[in-house]
């Protein structure tokens, strides 16, 4: 196998295999039918997502109701299987996990945090009991003392003080922030990799988000973990995140560094989402594109750019052809047939 190499050469160590991200899909596809009996309607909540998110890493993954981000959090979760494409998870494919042992391991590492806090928690146990059975089932090394200690260390990590106290209430005796913490100090419990959270911050109080989405980022740089934030809230998500994925009509339109995504969009509707966020030094007017209110077609949906309806700048070649996703920056890619390396699509006249 060394014939024709030199000694150097042949005595030079190998090269270390790349290192695989945490998770990444691959044409990520979820079709829902639509109707009863013989229909033969589907609707496509996600088509052809790919998605990466590696080790420490907050990526956040932004769109308008109905965009298809919270079903990319199920399929990930395997809530849902997807229709095709597939997932895989530090390099292996979920589709080659076989066994209940298996299923639990992958949900230990890749937990989810629900939108609503309260519909988490058993109202009729006090907080610790939510928190210590699922110590009991994802992590069954630990005996009852080891349990206690690992819910009292996961609530105080979280920011809940002092852990006992709060432990011992029942969940209408804390406030929605308190309880959303409690979420995350659930997921925190089992040890995870990536936990999956799904608009974690949407039911609280402004005043009361900024201290959740810091928990975020301190669980990152204290315990290692990856998030993945689902949320409408293009502000929050400037806030937390490194990296940007944009979904509209059951596709990413638009993805690349936080910074660079939100300085420089490309995609029509990441520019929409922008021009939504209040400016309170900004004139009373509504924008044009925001004016075109039509919903995206997702119902057995035909070629074309789904954002058409409402795109300022749409030709004819977007009703024709959808728009794949290409480069348009270091790391910064749109799906968009009019989007132009650093600059902003001008209208159609």
């Amino acid at each position: 196998m060394t014939e024709g190499l030199t000694h150097q050469e042949a005595s030079r160590p190998a090269a270390p295999l790349p290192i695989p991200p945490l998770l990444e899909t691959v044409e990520l596809t979820r079709h829902f039918k639509v109707g009863a009996g013989l229909s033969r309607r589907m609707l496509h909540a996600v088509d052809g997502v790919n998605l990466v998110i590696n080790r420490q890493e907050i990526v956040a993954l932004v769109g308008e109701s109905g965009s298809g981000k919270s079903t990319v959090a199920r399929l990930l979760a395997q809530v849902h299987r997807p229709t095709s494409g597939e997932i895989r998870y530090q390099g292996r494919s979920l589709a080659a996990l076989r066994g209940r042992r298996a299923q639990l391991a992958y949900r230990s590492d890749v937990p989810m945090v629900f939108q609503d806090p309260f519909s988490s928690l058993n109202p009729a146990y006090p907080v610790a009991h939510g928190i210590l059975r699922g110590l009991k089932l994802h992590r069954p090394e630990l005996g009852r003392a080891e349990r206690q200690a690992e819910a009292e260390r996961v609530v105080e990590a979280v920011g809940l003080s002092p852990a006992t106290e709060i432990l011992a209430r029942y969940p209408h005796e804390l406030s929605g922030g308190q309880r959303q913490r409690i979420g995350f100090a659930q997921a925190l419990a089992y040890r995870p990799k990536l936990i999956l959270a799904d608009e974690p911050v949407s039911m609280l109080d402004v005043s009361i988000r900024i201290g959740l989405l810091n928990v975020m980022a301190e669980l990152r740089e204290r315990e290692g973990v990856s998030f993945l934030y689902i949320t409408h809230d293009i502000a929050s998500a400037r806030y937390v995140s490194d990296r940007l994925l944009v979904m509209y009509g059951g596709h990413v339109v638009e993805s690349g560094p936080t910074e660079d995504v939100l300085a420089g969009p490309k995609h029509p509707y990441t520019q929409l989402l922008l021009s939504a966020v209040p400016d309170p030094r900004a004139p009373l007017e509504v924008d044009a594109a925001a004016a075109k209110s039509e919903p995206p077609v997702v119902i057995d949906p035909g070629p074309g750019c789904r954002f058409r309806e409402r795109c300022p700048f749409a030709v004819e070649r977007c009703f024709a052809e959808t728009p794949l996703l290409r480069e348009l920056g270091p790391a910064h890619t749109a799906a968009c047939h009019v989007a132009v390396a650093d600059e902003v699509p001008t209208a159609a006249v």
